[in-house]
């Protein structure tokens, strides 16, 4: 998909502005947070720490990269010690 400017008039913006976002799971960062993004718009969003869905700035990739790999080490040491 392409890149979105923020700056420039869309009608799918406007669309999600009247009727919502159409949010779809892009990445799972762990078995209960994930990374969404809008099929119409573009936008990018994640969960946060008390549940709730905020806009995924660079901050939040960061923190959800580094939580991804804690998450699969932790997931390859319980099955190795679980076989």
């Amino acid at each position: 998909m392409k890149e979105r400017n923020p700056n420039t008039f869309s009608f799918a913006k406007v669309f999600c502005n009247i009727f919502g976002h159409k949010l779809r799971v892009s990445k799972n960062v762990t078995d209960h947070v994930h990374e969404y993004k809008c099929e119409k718009c573009g936008m990018e969003m994640t969960d946060t720490a008390n549940g709730f869905l905020a806009r995924l700035t660079p901050k939040f990739k960061e923190t959800n990269d580094y939580i991804s790999k804690i998450h699969q080490k932790r997931k390859r040491k319980h099955y190795a010690h679980a076989s």
